[in-house]
């Protein structure tokens, strides 16, 4: 996890080089993001520009630029490649690597294929930029794990940044947009699609249930993540994602004689999630960390969230809360990675409106819009968060393996399913692939949990009284004039309308508004993004319980119990 900075002077003719000391000025401002070393290169015949904040996780002493068979190959890179190993030993096998840094098999591929197309060779998350004998490529993972932007100056230059703060005062009166993720960029090409996977289409969700195949896909994903030369540990909010993750994490770091510790957070020690969270560690055996926010500190933190954030949006800016102060802590005890769980709900339709959905059809369109829009909800929020104190987070549900399993499967068994009692479970199939008695990977009352959105598990008062205080703070004149001020996605309420004016005083422009996409739940007449706000909530119980834990499902149980994996 780094922060990479680069401007391609390739598009702007008959134009004096830019600066690169101007060029390291701006890059410092997401220097928050890679604080152990930095560098840079400048293309001495295109002027193009590389700069890099390096956090380091593998190779700890490695600087970045990586350097490729001559001076004139570098590049950069944000994320984690974690079959680099593999390509060393196959497709780069011909090839002297002088490091063991994962980003450095990148301008090696590049050298030998001189081809966009090299980013479906990695398995990993990445924002990269590379220059290699005048050549300019820029590439960001296929579903946008890693965050990145792009600007255009009034000269016509281009400019690439993880974070929109780098970009906004040269590009900000012109253009400003995410990268989009699945694409790399070349000044001959343009952006061009290089992830195209047959899970797109909403009907070709067509495949039998096998749970085999989930639990085996996912171990597998958890298991490759632990790939780091630094400190590791796990995000443990006590719900059924980052539990898994943690439970199946714990196995595999014991087995290799790592310490296991996890990370749970909430405003006191009655916090739904601290209690969950508190549970899952003692079963699963982690040494176990809680920590607190007070609801005063969160407030007086909004402006410095929304600067590292760059979001306006209300759901993003109560989760990403928290997790805030969550990572401070963490980085304080030395870690400089953890995994979490980002990614599950949107795959398998958890959040509580998709309880409305009304078809199949329906369901499936949603989740595939949903996970396809993930760089612009938890995957920012995640990695922003975090990075705001140098913690890098791995999110296994997004591995690309497992997606592919997972989306691909046919709707009607990842809708919520009926149980005997007649309450609908979301994620049944998710939860049924880890349901083994010999080998328990959760207690059943996480196992079966009801969905708790973060912002909602956290405390229900920080939610509550965070929007008392933004309604407190915009008068009813103010508010009515929302639509002027801000016509692209008008706030619906004083919390949203006071989280939009802290944005607008931090990112003046309407480029950068532009970027946020707000989280609204679909199917259901109250558009607050809280899981409160949903009919299917249960403020009385935060556990579906013992009692029904095992119940049947309406769908076939006989056919769960022919998929189920055994220990």
């Amino acid at each position: 996890m780094c922060g990479v900075f680069s401007i391609c002077q390739q598009t702007c003719k008959n134009k004096p080089k830019y600066d690169l000391d101007e060029a390291r000025k701006l890059s410092r401002r997401q220097h928050h993001r890679g604080p152990d070393f930095s560098g840079c290169y400048q293309d001495t015949k295109t002027g193009d520009i590389l700069v890099h904040e390096r956090l380091a996780i593998m190779d700890l002493g490695v600087v970045q630029p990586l350097q490729g068979t001559a001076p004139n190959r570098q590049v950069i890179h944000n994320g984690e490649i974690y079959n680099h190993q593999e390509l060393r030993d196959t497709e780069l096998k011909k090839y002297n690597l002088k490091t063991h840094c994962d980003s450095e098999v990148i301008i090696f591929l590049y050298e030998k294929y001189r081809d966009g197309h090299i980013c479906n060779l990695l398995d990993g998350v990445f924002a990269f930029v590379l220059c290699c004998d005048g050549d300019f490529l820029a590439a960001r993972d296929p579903l946008g794990v890693k965050q990145m932007y792009y600007g255009i100056d009034d000269d016509g230059r281009y400019f690439f940044s993880n974070e929109m703060k780098c970009l906004e005062d040269s590009c900000g009166d012109n253009k400003i947009e995410s990268f989009p993720p699945g694409h790399y960029y070349t000044p001959k090409t343009g952006f061009v699609r290089y992830f195209n996977p047959e899970w797109f289409d909403f009907r070709k969700a067509i495949h039998p249930l096998d749970l085999k195949l989930l639990q085996k896909t996912m171990i597998a994903s958890v298991h490759k993540r632990l790939m780091s030369d630094a400190p590791i540990g796990v995000l443990l909010s006590g719900g059924l994602d980052s539990s898994l993750v943690s439970s199946i994490a714990s196995r595999e770091m014991k087995r290799r004689g790592m310490a296991v510790h996890s990370f749970s957070i909430g405003v006191d020690h009655n916090s739904p999630d601290v209690v969950a969270a508190r549970k899952v560690a003692k079963f699963i055996g982690t040494t176990h960390h809680e920590f607190y926010f007070s609801i005063e500190e969160g407030i007086k933190n909004l402006r410095k969230l929304i600067w590292h954030l760059e979001s306006y949006d209300v759901t993003s800016i109560r989760a990403s809360t928290p997790m805030y102060f969550l990572s401070e802590e963490i980085r304080k005890l030395g870690i400089k990675v953890v995994l979490s769980g980002e990614g599950a709900d949107e795959i398998f339709g958890g959040y509580l409106y998709f309880h409305n959905a009304p078809s199949d059809e329906d369901f499936q369109k949603e989740t595939i819009d949903r996970v396809l829009h993930l760089y612009t909800s938890d995957c920012l929020r995640a990695d922003k968060s975090s990075m705001a104190h140098s913690v890098e987070v791995r999110v296994p549900f997004l591995d690309k393996a497992f997606v592919e399993a997972a989306v691909s499967l046919d709707p009607a068994f990842k809708r919520p399913q009926k149980l005997e009692d007649g309450r609908n479970c979301e994620k049944f199939v998710l939860r049924s692939a880890f349901n083994t008695d010999q080998y328990p990977y959760l207690p059943d009352e996480i196992l079966w949990r009801q969905k708790e959105q973060f912002s909602d598990g956290v405390g229900y008062s920080w939610i509550d009284t965070l929007m008392k205080y933004c309604a407190a703070k915009i008068t009813d004149k103010e508010f009515s004039q929302a639509s002027k001020l801000f016509p692209h996605n008008t706030p619906h309420s004083k919390e949203a309308f006071y989280m939009r004016k802290i944005f607008h005083e931090q990112f003046p422009s309407e480029q950068a508004a532009l970027t946020v996409r707000k989280w609204i739940p679909k199917w259901q007449k109250n558009q607050d993004p809280s899981g409160r706000a949903s009919l299917v909530h249960e403020n009385s119980a935060h556990n579906i319980g013992d009692e029904f834990c095992n119940n049947k499902s309406a769908i076939s149980q006989h056919h769960i119990e022919q998929c189920r994996p055994q220990a």
